[in-house]
């Protein structure tokens, strides 16, 4: 009886053995298969949520097949203590495995909402946009100008302000001025202090680009990174350079990129203007660019809104590069990769004029009358403009 009791009780175990088994090859099967999501979701896991929370939003969502498996999975693997807040972009098919993973990753939000601050030469504005996550584009919700008079913030960027999940990017155009960007970095309310008037960087210092930024974050740690970008490309730009320029230093580099940068936002023609630059300059030509006249009236500051008058052509102000030879002082703003690149690398041209051709660009000449025909032509285009 007894043999027989155990023999019993030992099959018993072995079945449940087996069982146990194929349980568990079974869930690891579950765990690690393409999962049933069709189309891409976008996972918001707000801060203090735990993994039994997001298994059961992904179940709803139709991402898992089996919120249980998913947390055990999660626990075999040690990763349950890792999931972070956030929105994070669950591509179709997904596994479960792979959307531990995702989940507990870390670093940047992947999807959601997304505020971009452009600072741009004349204007600042902000962007409210979200991803799509099936087709992966983001799409515009809101816009504003923080700097408006009668600025109505929209309800949508209240609303993005109040969550913890935001991505928030700040964009710097090519050609804006240190005090441009400094100026208008104080109406990012996503961002924390400001730059005192002593501890503004030289012009042409902050490198033009997009920076992501977290909700909080210093304004002197954004500012440095923008010092650290631009020292950066000068660094590399100047130990690239051709031979025979007629600039002498890292600076002269600076200076010459930022007159290019203001005088043609084409990129196909920055290697040609800079080749009329650097022409002058090896002919001891003046340069005659009426962007670093305008720097020295503005001195960078806000925008100057109308034509040069003949008394600011005239006049004795370092960067008036109508009087003065060769470059001006320093950089009138902060020129962009491309610009520093054709400083150090232009077109090998015979032009030493230029001037708009009404379409955007400009026409370039070789003798003043050429020159003088062109300036003709673009005179009689505005004059057509202008409705005369």
């Amino acid at each position: 009886m007894w043999r027989s009791i155990a023999s019993n009780a030992l099959t018993l175990l072995i079945v449940a053995l087996v069982l146990a088994a194929g349980a568990v090859a079974w869930g690891k099967a579950q765990y690690t298969a393409e999962g049933p999501l069709e189309s891409a979701i976008c996972l918001r896991v707000p801060s203090g949520t735990n993994m039994r929370s997001v298994s059961q939003d992904l179940a709803e969502q139709g991402a898992i097949s089996a919120a249980q498996v998913f947390r055990i999975g999660a626990d075999y693997t040690e990763k349950t203590s890792q999931l972070k807040a956030g929105a994070f972009l669950i591509p179709e098919g997904s596994s479960m495995e792979e959307i531990v993973d995702i989940v507990t990753r870390g670093g940047a939000s992947t999807c959601g909402t997304e505020v971009v601050f452009r600072i741009g030469v004349n204007a600042t504005e902000v962007q409210v946009r979200e991803l799509d996550p099936v087709t992966q584009a983001y799409v515009e919700v809101a816009e504003f100008a923080p700097d408006a008079e009668d600025l109505v913030v929209p309800e949508k960027y209240t609303e993005v302000r109040a969550t913890s999940d935001a991505r928030y990017r700040v964009l710097v155009a090519e050609g804006t001025t240190v005090w441009r960007v400094v100026e208008s970095l104080k109406l990012a309310d996503f961002i924390d202090g400001s730059v005192e008037a002593d501890e503004m960087p030289q012009e042409g210092m902050l490198a033009p680009d997009s920076y992501e930024v977290r909700a909080g974050s210093d304004v002197d740690d954004l500012i440095a990174r923008m010092t650290a970008a631009q020292e950066a490309r000068i660094a590399k730009v100047w130990a690239e350079r051709t031979d025979g320029l007629p600039i002498e230093s890292p600076e002269e580099m600076l200076t010459l990129a930022s007159i290019i940068e203001k005088e043609t936002g084409i990129a196909a023609e920055r290697r040609q203007v800079a080749s009329v630059f650097v022409n002058r300059l090896n002919q001891g030509m003046r340069l005659q660019t009426d962007p670093t006249v305008i720097y020295g009236v503005t001195n960078g500051v806000g925008v100057l809104g109308r034509g040069l008058r003949q008394s600011e052509l005239q006049s004795d102000s370092p960067y008036n590069t109508y009087v003065i030879g060769g470059l001006p002082p320093g950089p009138i703003a902060n020129p962009g990769l491309a610009s520093m690149e054709a400083a150090v690398d232009p077109d090998e041209t015979p032009y030493i004029f230029f001037v708009a051709d009404g379409t955007g660009g400009h026409a370039f000449a070789e003798t003043l009358s050429e020159h003088n025909a062109n300036v003709v032509k673009w005179r009689e285009i505005e004059a057509q403009r202008n409705g005369n």
